[in-house]
């Protein structure tokens, strides 16, 4: 299947870009009375066939569409501190996209080594793999927002943050694949290479966050949030298994 990403479209015709023209007719060899699929990003799936392969703009009738293709049974937000070296950060949303996440929230912390964030290049990687993993919902990319703005917005869900200090709760930390419950909300904090501050952890802790380990494993920042991504996409595809 090759999949083309249209925000834009509406049906029955639809003529692609000039850069995705290109692509579709030069580079994949597309022709009239070919088939490809077109997503807007937010769930619809469009069989298209192709009735004018002009390559500079290609026009596309849609046949059929599939609505809420392949919808997640959860929402999760995944906010992580772009690192010191963009190349992981990058690895992440592409690697998030692919696992399925609902909104990546970037995070400023105080020991964020990242203070300049380029999201128009992310929100191409994030279009890619997209396209890539064969997905219909994109996930939103929020702007570089500070700790203290995004622990006190208000999330409808359970709100996790992962770190590496001493637990400051009585309850302790727990292992995030125990205490997640399948088909719930949930909004996940990773902190910069130099980990969240005390007093960060302990403003998360006023406003509702439950802290959480990975493991005992001593993770990067890309990887501890792409194995978070894929602790809640475990659990929930076990349990829809097990229904």
């Amino acid at each position: 299947m090759q999949l083309f990403y249209a925000p834009d479209i509406t049906p029955p015709l639809h003529t692609l870009s000039e850069e995705e023209s290109k692509h579709c007719v030069r580079v994949l060899r597309l022709a009239c009375g070919d088939t490809l699929h077109i997503t807007d990003g937010r769930g619809d799936l469009h069989c298209c066939e192709i009735v004018d392969d002009n390559p500079r703009r290609c026009t596309v009738r849609v046949v059929s569409t599939q609505h809420q293709f392949e919808k997640l049974p959860y929402a999760l937000t995944m906010a992580c501190a772009p690192t010191k070296n963009a190349e992981r950060f990058e690895w992440f949303l592409e690697k998030a996209t692919e696992i399925g996440v609902e909104a990546i929230l970037p995070l400023e912390t105080e020991h964020s080594e990242r203070r300049v964030f380029k999201a128009e290049r992310s929100e191409k990687i994030i279009t890619a793999a997209l396209k890539q993993s064969l997905k219909a919902y994109r996930p939103r990319l929020a702007p570089l927002t500070p700790f203290a703005e995004a622990v006190t917005r208000p999330f409808d869900g359970r709100k996790f943050i992962a770190h590496c200090a001493p637990a400051a709760s009585p309850e302790g930390k727990r292992y995030l694949a125990e205490t997640l419950r399948p088909g719930e909300n949930a909004l996940i904090m990773i902190g910069p290479e130099g980990d969240f501050s005390p007093a960060e952890i302990e403003l998360a802790r006023e406003n509702g966050f439950e802290e959480i380990t990975l493991g005992q494993q001593r993770l990067r920042t890309e990887t501890a949030a792409v194995v978070a991504t894929t602790m809640v996409s475990v659990v929930n595809s076990l349990a829809r298994r097990n229904d």
